[in-house]
């Protein structure tokens, strides 16, 4: 099986990450976003990952090629010399996912994964694949469950599934069931589409729907787009939470030594070849990443800290991103969803509010307000 993941362009909603990385490269839970989606794909079975990108598309092959030959898989990429879209891109990999097709074991059309790069869940391709083929139609969509459907457009279906709908931000209740970003398909989908700028959820979706050609499978556990800083926060705290109730020694290693005096409030993600110093308190919904060092008496929550950094002395973070390689005074306090680009050095005992800190830059001042820091 084959599978598309899409990359897209710039990811500038997640900037300044991104300026130094291409997105799906970026680190979310000590993994690359991408990793997460590509381990996933070859635990359902999945040999040939293609991802459809418009930026970088050499250093994602490149980089991605040693956890290729870890997952005894193929990963490639499809260029987009112009944005696409979200069905384009498909389009554009015809001839990719079409070559070497195996003739499936139980004798169905042949079909692939289709998935949005920013999408963080416990990916059940597994069953999404059992469901598609027992419905027998041209796709499905996985949709997930949300509290406020006025938000956002809606997917209309029948208690088995079949789509009938979609309705944009409905004013009364029509359904509780959102697009969320990964889809399978069997080949008969290309003839809907061209290597063209086009929309799958408003120029494929409906009228498949109209010809009873598209079913819904329902997600039971977490979901998040994390392509934004609040949501890649947010997300993180889902995340960690599903490993704490399937895997709780993936989140601490035993190797790890952690002082008596400081205190770990569950969950929290640490890398094996981070430093933890005593009296700090750390948790809950942290991730520590590789060769970081955390000083005496530093206070961590609900914050993502990235490879190489390093917070001195009683500083206090919460609800940040500190990039890679990073520098945070003594009694320095991040707060706000304070997002840090690469090798950023804060001075002591600043005070960083929702600032937006571009790579390389020494930060001399507090910054009281919400700001970009160019």
């Amino acid at each position: 099986m084959k599978a598309l993941i899409l990359v897209g362009g710039y990811g500038t909603r997640l900037r300044p990450l991104t300026l130094s990385s291409p997105k799906p490269l970026v680190e979310f839970c000590n993994k690359p976003i991408v990793l997460h989606q590509i381990e996933a794909l070859a635990k359902a079975g999945v040999t040939h990952v293609i991802l459809a990108v418009s930026y970088k598309a050499d250093k994602l092959e490149e980089e991605l090629n040693c956890y290729a030959k870890q997952l005894g898989i193929k990963i490639s990429a499809t260029y987009e010399s112009e944005p696409l879209g979200t069905a384009g891109p498909i389009a554009l990999s015809k001839e990719v996912l079409e070559s070497d097709v195996i003739t499936e074991s139980d004798g169905g059309d042949p079909v692939f994964f289709v998935l949005n790069s920013d999408i963080i869940c416990d990916y059940p391709f597994t069953e999404l694949l059992k469901f598609h083929r027992a419905h027998k139609k041209e796709g499905t969509i996985v949709v997930t469950k949300v509290t406020e459907p006025s938000k956002y457009g809606v997917v209309v279906t029948r208690d088995d599934g079949l789509v009938e709908s979609f309705v944009e931000k409905p004013q009364t209740f029509v359904s509780n069931k959102i697009n969320a970003g990964l889809y399978i398909f069997n080949h008969k989908v290309f003839n809907r589409i061209e290597v063209k700028k086009t929309s799958i959820e408003t120029e494929v979706f409906p009228f498949m729907a109209v010809e009873d050609e598209l079913y819904a499978f329902t997600l039971k556990g977490f979901w998040m787009d994390v392509g934004q800083p609040p949501d890649y926060l947010g997300g993180m705290c889902l995340y960690l939470k599903h490993l704490q109730q399937t895997c709780p020694d993936a989140l601490v290693p035993s190797s790890l030594s952690i002082p008596s005096s400081t205190k770990l409030i569950e969950p929290v993600l640490l890398d094996p070849t981070c430093f933890i110093g005593e009296h700090c308190v750390i948790g809950p919904n942290v991730t520590i990443g590789p060769d970081c060092r955390v000083d005496v008496g530093v206070r961590i929550q609900r914050s993502a800290i990235l490879r190489g950094t390093q917070i001195k002395a009683h500083s206090w973070i919460n609800s940040s991103i500190v990039g890679w390689r990073c520098s945070v005074g003594r009694w320095a306090r991040i707060d706000n969803v304070t997002v840090m680009g690469e090798d950023v050095s804060v001075r002591d005992e600043l005070y960083i509010n929702g600032g937006s800190i571009l790579p390389h830059k020494e930060i001399k001042e507090s910054i009281p307000q919400p700001s970009i820091i160019m």
